[in-house]
C-alpha cells in the first residue's frame, strides 16, 4: 500500500478524521508514526508530499539557505559600500547627491520587496521567488561589471575641475543595472528569512526554538557576508579596480543561486495561499458596505465561518475570533441566513477578518521603527565620507580601504550573535522564565535605545575631528565606536524584529509581514535622503550650508545631532506603542504561544481519536 500522504489530502476528511474506508489498512504504530513525524503547518516536500519531519527542513536545510545569504549579502555590500565613491570619482557626482542617489538606490530596494513578497505569497510560492529574483540581481550585476569595464559607459577621467559630468545615457545605463539589482534584492529579501523560517514546524517544541535559533544564525551570515564584501571585495576594488571589483561579486552572485538550488530535496514549501491584499480589500469593502446598509453586531455567533477544519484560504489555519477592530467584524456578518455565498466581495470568513486585523496590529510597531533605518543609512553614506578623509593607515605598509570601515560594525554583529545565543540568552530566561529572555518587542527597544548614544557619539567624534588642527591625522579608529554602536544596535533590533514580524504574522501573510519589516529599511533611507536635502536647501546649499562637498568645513556634526534628536522622540513613540501592544489574544504577548497550543491541542485529540477508534476497531 502507498501510504504517502499528498497535500490535497489535507482537505479530505477521510485523513483529518478517520473513518473505516481511510484506516482500515493501516495499523496502529502507522498512524502515531504519520501523527509524529509530519509537519502540522502545510508545509510539502519537493516531490509534493506533506513534509516529513525526518527527512526535510529543519537544520538539514536551514544551512543551504545561510550560506546563500552570506553569498548574496556579499555581491550587495560590496556595491553598496563602495557605491558612492564610484558616483562621485568615476560618474563625478557631488558628494550630496551621490549620498541622496545611493540612500535612493537603497531604499528602492526594500520597498520592492512589498512586490517580492505579494508575488510569493499569491503566485511562485517562496523558493520560487527567491530563484526567479536571483537570476535578475544576477543580470544587473553583469550591466553594472560592463559599467565599470567598458570606457563609454563613463565619462572620461577628471584631469581638472570642474569634471566632465556623465551623459544621460550613461547615467541610464548605470542607473538601470543598479535598479535590477534592487528589483532582484526587493524579491529576495521578504522570502529568504521566511523560506528559513518555514523549515521548522512551530507545533513541535523542539523545533519552535530551533527557529529562533535560526533567525540569530541568519542575521550572522548576514554580518558575514557584509564582512566578506566590505573588507576582501573592497580591497579588490582598491587593489584591482572597478572591473574586478564588481566582476567578483557577480560571480558570488549565481554561485549564491547555485547553493540554495542544491538543497532543493532538503526543503519543506509552503504552497501558495492567493493575494493577502485582495483578501485585505475584500475586508475592508465588505464590512463598509454592510455599515451602510444597517448592519448591526450581535453575538459571535452571528459571524460567518468554515464548517470544515481547514479555512478557506488554501493551506491556512482557521483563526479564532478577538474583539479588537470590531468595525471590521461587520464584514462576516450574515446578513440573510438563507443565502451564504462564496463570493468574497459580499460575505468572509472570520479568519479572513482575523488576518486583516492582525496585519493591522504590527502597524504601529512598524511606524515606530523607521527611525531606526535613518541612523543604519548612515553606515553607507556620511560615515565611509568622515572615513575617506581620516588616516586610515594600519602600519607601515597597509592603509585601510575607507569602503572597509564599516567592518567595525560586521563584527560586532558576528561576535554578539553567538554571545547573545549562548550566554545572553540562558542568563535571561533564568532571571525572567521568558523562553528567549526576553520579548521581541523588548529586544527591539534595546535597540532603539543604543541608537540614540550611536547618533551622539558620531555627532560628539565629527565635532572634535572637525575642530582638530589637522583633521587628517585622526586615526580612522576615532571612528569606532559610532560603528560599534550602531552595530550592537542592529543586532537587537534587527533579530527582534524578524523574530516579531514572522511571529505576529499568520499563515497566509507570512511574506508580507517579513516585507513590511524590510520595507522601513527603505522608507528609512528615503527619509535620510529628504533630511539632507532639507537640511542643504534651508542652511545654505552645497556651498555655504552644513552639508558640502568638503567634510572639513562643513558642518556634519549639526546633522548627525539632529538624528539624534529624531532617534530620541522616536524612541519614546515606541516604548508608548509597544507598551500597549496587544497580540491576537488580546493579551500582551505574541500569537506564536498561542497557535502552538491550539495546535498541539488538535494533535492530542486526533491521536486520542485514533487510539480509542482502533480500541474500537479491534
Amino acid at each position: 500500500m502507498d501510504r504517502r500522504i499528498h497535500v490535497e489530502d489535507l482537505h479530505d476528511k477521510s485523513y483529518v478524521q478517520p473513518s473505516f474506508d481511510g484506516t482500515m489498512d493501516m495499523n496502529k504504530n502507522d498512524v502515531k508514526k504519520v501523527t509524529k513525524t509530519l509537519v502540522t503547518n502545510g508545509c510539502v516536500d519537493y516531490k509534493r508530499n506533506i513534509a516529513d519531519k525526518r527527512t526535510t527542513g529543519g537544520w538539514k536545510a536551514s544551512p543551504f539557505i545561510i550560506v546563500n545569504e552570506v553569498a548574496e549579502r556579499l555581491a550587495f555590500f560590496a556595491v553598496a559600500v563602495s557605491m558612492v565613491s564610484y558616483l562621485v570619482f568615476e560618474m563625478h557626482q557631488s558628494l550630496p547627491d551621490a549620498a541622496t542617489h545611493v540612500n535612493d538606490w537603497i531604499g528602492a530596494a526594500y520597498v520592492l520587496t512589498l512586490l517580492g513578497a505579494f508575488l510569493a505569497d499569491a503566485y511562485f510560492g517562496r523558493f520560487l521567488t527567491i530563484i526567479i529574483f536571483s537570476c535578475i540581481y544576477f543580470v544587473g550585476m553583469i550591466l553594472l561589471t560592463l559599467s565599470a569595464s567598458i570606457d563609454s559607459l563613463r565619462p572620461p577621467q577628471c584631469t581638472k575641475t570642474p569634471c566632465t559630468p556623465s551623459t544621460n545615457a550613461q547615467t541610464a545605463f548605470l542607473y538601470g543595472a543598479l535598479y535590477l539589482i534592487a528589483l532582484g534584492t526587493g524579491g529576495i529579501k521578504p522570502c529568504v528569512s521566511t523560506f528559513g523560517a518555514d523549515q521548522f514546524d512551530d507545533a513541535d517544541s523542539k523545533e519552535s526554538q530551533k527557529k529562533y535559533a535560526f533567525f540569530n544564525w541568519f542575521f550572522f551570515a548576514i554580518n558575514m557576508g557584509a564582512l566578506l564584501g566590505i573588507t576582501l571585495l573592497v580591497y579588490v576594488q582598491q587593489e584591482k579596480g572597478w572591473t574586478w571589483g564588481f566582476a567578483v561579486p557577480t560571480v558570488t552572485m549565481f554561485a549564491s543561486i547555485v547553493i540554495l538550488i542544491a538543497g532543493f530535496t532538503k526543503y519543506r514549501y509552503q504552497k501558495p495561499m492567493g493575494s493577502a491584499f485582495t483578501r485585505f480589500v475584500q475586508v475592508i469593502v465588505v464590512s463598509i458596505r454592510n455599515h451602510f446598509r444597517g448592519v448591526v453586531l450581535g453575538n459571535e455567533s452571528e459571524l460567518y465561518e468554515m464548517k470544515t477544519k481547514e479555512s478557506d484560504i488554501f493551506g491556512a489555519r482557521k483563526l479564532p475570533h478577538t474583539k479588537q477592530y470590531r468595525f471590521l467584524d461587520k464584514a462576516a456578518v450574515v446578513t440573510d441566513p438563507e443565502i451564504v455565498t462564496n463570493n468574497k466581495w459580499r460575505l468572509c470568513t472570520v479568519t479572513q477578518v482575523e488576518e486583516f486585523k492582525s496585519f493591522i496590529r504590527i502597524l504601529p510597531i512598524w511606524a515606530s521603527t523607521i527611525a531606526l533605518s535613518i541612523s543604519f543609512a548612515q553606515l553607507s553614506t556620511f560615515f565611509l565620507t568622515q572615513a575617506n578623509i581620516m588616516d586610515r593607515k594600519l602600519g607601515p605598509h597597509f592603509t585601510i580601504p575607507a569602503g572597509s570601515v564599516p567592518v567595525f560594525a560586521a563584527l560586532n554583529g558576528l561576535l554578539l550573535v553567538p554571545i547573545y545565543e549562548k550566554i545572553i540568552v540562558p542568563y535571561l530566561r533564568s532571571k525572567t522564565g521568558h523562553k528567549r529572555g526576553i520579548t521581541s518587542l523588548q529586544r527591539i527597544g534595546v535597540g532603539l535605545f543604543i541608537s540614540v548614544f550611536a547618533l551622539a557619539s558620531a555627532a560628539l567624534v565629527e565635532r572634535m575631528r572637525r575642530s582638530h588642527s589637522d583633521p587628517k591625522s585622526l586615526s580612522i579608529f576615532w571612528l569606532f565606536p559610532q560603528f560599534f554602536l550602531v552595530g550592537t544596535a542592529e543586532v537587537f533590533s534587527y533579530v527582534g524584529q524578524l523574530e516579531f514580524f514572522y511571529d505576529e504574522a499568520t499563515d497566509g501573510t507570512r511574506s508580507i509581514s517579513s516585507a513590511l519589516f524590510l520595507s522601513e529599511i527603505g522608507i528609512g533611507s528615503w527619509l535620510s535622503s529628504a533630511i539632507v536635502k532639507i537640511v542643504e536647501s534651508a542652511t545654505g546649499g552645497v556651498e555655504e550650508g552644513w552639508i558640502r562637498n568638503n567634510l572639513n568645513i562643513s558642518k556634519l556634526d549639526y546633522f548627525y545631532w539632529i538624528l539624534t534628536g529624531i532617534n530620541g522622540v522616536n524612541l519614546l513613540v515606541y516604548l508608548i506603542v509597544a507598551w500597549r501592544y496587544k497580540g491576537r489574544n488580546c493579551e500582551k504577548g505574541t500569537i506564536r504561544d498561542e497557535f502552538i497550543l491550539i495546535e498541539l491541542d488538535g494533535q492530542f485529540k486526533k491521536e486520542n481519536d485514533t487510539e480509542e477508534f482502533h480500541s474500537m476497531a479491534s
